[in-house]
């Protein structure tokens, strides 16, 4: 940016790298990678080394001669408390080009006076979407990169870009809109060359931004900006065999060439054979290929050898970053004599990079990718650029990292309330006081599973006030809703009162002659259970509703809207088509809290008889809406892919029932890809991660499942855990990442091919008509003259929830199936939990609430709504060794990978049972028969 010499309008201070730090600090909010220390100066004499940051200030660092490259790099960082610094370089001018510095070399021998060279840090790899940036520090840094790109004319594009591309920089700089204001600062700043001539339009598109954070505005800018053709591109003159000028230029996708600002060819890696040069010569040598017209190699003419040895080199790392898995190992030094250049990419790969910052940075949810900032330690839930969530700080919940030396902890206030932490000999003592009667810890299950039962309904019928006297909601929603819920709501409110009641008695019994009458639960249930056999009716209509909201919401795009803004507020924590879903899961959970209670008491107990009377009447009602619950829960999850997906709209048919959803690796002319994969009883679809604000995935193909057949084929790809689908249309090759997985897979899919060979043969192509694209490929064409319409679109796109199901899978590389989402269905628990301090011996007290496979943490069971989530799959639930030093009862640990959390229970039954419910979420189900518990029910 170039700024002018007037100073009548200031832009609003935007915070450095430092203040953010600062407050970071004082929030409890450590981002710094654990692995990413500041790194140990070698010995030796030390240089003053000036790096210019990206907003224009300098910054002087002192640094042995004889420390590499990395050292200054990593020293950078840190001052930046920048965790995605793979991205970025440090570039200088030696001679007349152009230099990145080198991360493996010694700084001596690359800068020749480094006292008087200064160092600019800026973004070296492009990624092709910005929704894989986790940090808004990040976004931010690569938002100044556009400015500076934009300022020096080095970002060309046409005028209407131009425009966008500014409004929202001063929207970020000063601000919502206001004529005069606006008029003035573009007056005495300027973005881009020939600016007066855009005023206008700069100032019209700046009046449409209105409301938007600086936060907002960086994501805006860098979603205009990445569908530039010039997006990213450093321009390398060169020259063809025929001595036409051209230029060269590396991307993500591989090498391309330009006539001016035109790009006129692109060579894809997967094209791409090998890269080299000689002298001046640039040589790409490309795959054979029988339908292409080029030759086998290509060769441009560059300005020097150096030129050329420097564009290789950045060729070399661009492909390296953004194909390869891991880090290239460095070749062995010959013995005699060396041939070529020894140079290699040094760092992690991009998806080093998402994997390693997935773990460290969010081990407690998966970041909702919008237009909101994104605080990845915390709950996806509303969480704004100054790390409070909720409208509260954040508790800490970092995993214990026995592999990486951690950091100092940094923590929240929240931790430090005394009446969040008891200390030990508190806990004993109370511990004693509880009644050791297996039955009373039963009953007490009874009681937390029911406060939040009861918070669950509030949802409903906060819904119910929100939206129940807008004119968008249907008469026939309001009598199946709220004519139904609130009546059953009122109803559980006494009985959570009576349940509470006999449970303080229960605690507080001491004379031996009342023990009896108190020391029991089953005459509180049957007496609930009978008032609740009425409502049988209305907990029908409870699935009823589902429908109902869904046939509204398609015809009401105004109702759509409402439902979608009340499912992004801090209350609803799930999807709300969960919440009017449990009326009919709670009678399960009463029905096994029965059982349990009917198993533990002798036939002769006080209490067997009313649990057992209980327990026939709550089986009745259970079995009665069987077939309902079945029908709704799978209705309920094709909803919810329906809104996790893109490029279909049809999903909800009659007939089609969800099996699994989960990753495999497809393997294409790019080698193996990621890819989520979604399995019905009729069709497969496979998707990528979807470039949208939504953060949702795009369905990229289907393969009807009539008359496929299936195999292993490790053998004959080499890739590990292969097999291959052969479909009448096409044939697929996916891996597995694990041999379990694959048994899963294949298990899953031969029975769906059963079930498609038995619903009516040969089935219509249900899907065809709603897949917008059927190609495999990762980049989505958009031009320029796209942008405005893009734009258009983007604002209509809904916020989406970035921690569902079948993110969590994305982000650890796993799968789910329908029956294991009926088992967490039916284990859901409810408690406090002692949560372990990560570097002390303190333990925290949280009231903890599982569903959905996650854990939702709250301060108390009275909170509103979740301060943190720790989805589960993928984890691993054990019991600490005697190495790890836990010296305490009833502690489970769970980890994945280096992530490891200990978490206390109050009794030998308490620790039993979250051990079996959480194991239910870890540990995937086997299918055997799908249909012993879930048979077809059309809808």
């Amino acid at each position: 940016m170039v700024a002018g010499q007037s100073t009548m309008v200031e832009p609003k201070p935007r915070a450095s790298a430092a203040q953010r730090l600062e407050a970071q600090e004082t929030l409890g909010i450590s981002t710094l990678d654990p692995g990413h220390r500041p790194p140990t100066m070698p010995p030796g004499r030390h240089v003053t080394i000036k790096v210019r940051m990206l907003d224009d200030t300098e910054e002087v660092f002192d640094i042995s001669q004889r420390a590499s490259g990395k050292v200054l790099f990593d020293l950078v960082c840190t001052h930046l408390n920048l965790v995605e610094g793979d991205y970025f370089g440090l570039e200088y001018q030696d001679h007349k080009m152009i230099v990145w510095l080198d991360l493996l070399k010694p700084i001596v021998k690359q800068l020749r006076r480094p006292k008087h060279v200064v160092l600019r840090f800026v973004v070296k790899f492009f990624p092709p979407d910005h929704a894989q940036l986790l940090e808004e520090l990040t976004r931010y840094l690569f938002a100044l990169q556009i400015k500076h790109d934009l300022a020096c004319g080095r970002l060309t594009c046409n005028d209407s870009s131009a425009a966008l591309l500014v409004s929202h920089i001063i929207q970020s700089e000063i601000g919502d809109f206001e004529e005069s204001q606006s008029r003035q600062h573009l007056l005495n700043n300027s973005y881009i060359p020939d600016q007066m001539a855009l005023m206008d339009k700069i100032m019209e598109f700046h009046s449409n931004n209105g409301g938007q954070t600086p936060a907002e505005s960086d994501y805006q800018l860098l979603e205009v900006v990445r569908r530039l053709e010039l997006y990213g591109v450093r321009l390398h003159p060169a020259k063809d065999r025929e001595g036409s000028k051209l230029s060269l230029a590396v991307a993500h996708t591989g090498v391309l060439v330009f006539q001016g600002h035109t790009k006129i060819n692109a060579f894809n890696w997967s094209n791409v054979r090998k890269l080299s040069f000689k002298r001046k010569r640039f040589l790409i040598k490309l795959r054979p290929d029988l339908n292409s017209s080029y030759q086998d190699t290509l060769e441009f003419l560059m300005g020097s050898r150096d030129c050329c040895k420097v564009f290789w080199k950045i060729c070399v790392e661009y492909h390296a970053f953004f194909s390869l898995f891991e880090e290239p190992k460095a070749r062995p030094k010959p013995v005699l004599f060396t041939r070529g250049s020894s140079f290699r990419f040094s760092g992690r790969t991009q998806k080093q990079v998402i994997d390693y910052l997935t773990l460290f940075l969010i081990p407690l949810s998966i970041p909702s990718t919008g237009v909101v900032s994104n605080s990845p330690h915390l709950s996806a839930s509303s969480v704004n650029s100054q790390g409070i969530v909720n409208g509260q700080k954040p508790v800490e919940l970092c995993g214990h990292s026995p592999d990486i030396r951690q950091p100092s902890p940094l923590t929240s206030p929240l931790l430090n309330d005394a009446g969040s932490v008891r200390t030990d000999d508190e806990d004993e003592v109370r511990r004693k006081r509880f009644p050791t009667d297996k039955a009373y810890f039963i009953a007490k299950e009874l009681l937390t599973t029911e406060r939040t039962y009861l918070k669950d309904l509030e949802v409903v019928t906060s819904f119910q006030d929100s939206v129940g006297k807008d004119e968008a909601v249907p008469d026939s929603l309001k009598s199946t809703i709220f004519t139904n819920f609130a009546p059953l709501y009122r109803f559980q409110s006494v009985f959570l009162r009576e349940v509470e009641q006999r449970l303080a008695l229960w605690e507080g019994c001491s004379n031996a002659h009342i023990k009896g009458d108190y020391q029991r639960i089953g005459d509180v249930m049957l007496k609930h259970l009978q008032g609740l056999k009425p409502l049988t009716a209305h907990l029908q209509k409870h699935s009823e509703a589902l429908v109902e909201l869904e046939k509204a919401c398609r015809g009401s795009p105004r109702l759509e809207v409402l439902v979608r803004d009340f499912e992004l507020q801090k209350v609803c924590y799930i999807p709300l088509n969960v919440f009017i879903l449990r009326p009919l899961h709670r009678l399960m959970h009463y029905k096994q809290i029965l059982e349990r209670l009917c198993k533990h008491y002798p036939p002769a107990h006080v209490d067997f008889r009313d649990c057992r009377a209980a327990l026939a009447d709550v089986s009745e009602v259970v079995s009665q809406l069987h077939g309902s619950m079945i029908k709704m829960e799978n209705f309920q999850k094709l909803l919810e892919l329906m809104k996790d997906l893109i490029g279909i709209d049809n999903l909800v048919t009659p007939g089609r029932e969800f099996l699994r959803l989960g990753c495999l690796s497809k393997l294409s002319g790019k080698g193996l890809q990621q890819r989520m994969f979604f399995l019905f009883n009729d069709v497969l679809l496979y998707t990528s991660r979807g470039m949208t604000a939504t953060n949702q995935f795009k369905v990229h193909g289907q393969l009807p499942l009539y008359g496929m057949t299936i195999r292993e084929s490790e053998d004959e790809w080499g890739v590990p855990h292969a097999f291959t689908l052969v479909g009448q249309r096409q044939s697929v090759v996916v891996a597995a990442s694990s041999l379990s997985e694959m048994e899963k897979w294949m298990e899953d899919i031969n029975m769906a091919i059963i079930l498609a060979e038995s619903i009516n043969g040969p089935t219509s192509d249900w899907l065809a008509s709603s897949l917008t694209d059927n190609k495999d490929s990762c980049a989505e064409a958009e031009s320029e003259d796209d942008l405005m319409a893009s734009r258009t679109s983007l604002e209509r796109q809904a916020p989406h929830r970035g921690n569902t199901t079948v993110h969590v899978c994305w982000h650890r590389n796993t799968s789910v199936s329908m029956v294991d989402f009926s088992i967490a269905v039916e284990n859901q628990l409810s408690g406090n939990l002692l949560r372990k301090f990560k570097n002390s011996n303190g333990w925290q007290k949280l009231w903890v609430v599982f569903t959905n496979f996650s854990l939702f943490f709250y301060k108390t069971h009275e909170d509103d709504y979740p301060l943190a989530s720790l989805p589960l799959l993928g984890y691993s639930v054990t019991i600490p060794t005697e190495s790890e030093n836990i010296h305490k009862d009833y502690v489970f640990k769970l980890h994945f990978k280096s992530h490891v959390y200990y978490f206390r229970s109050e009794s030998e039954y308490n620790f039993d049972r979250w051990m079996e419910v959480i194991r239910s979420a870890t540990v995937s189900a086997s299918h055997n028969c799908i249909l012993s518990r879930k048979e077809s029910h059309p809808y």
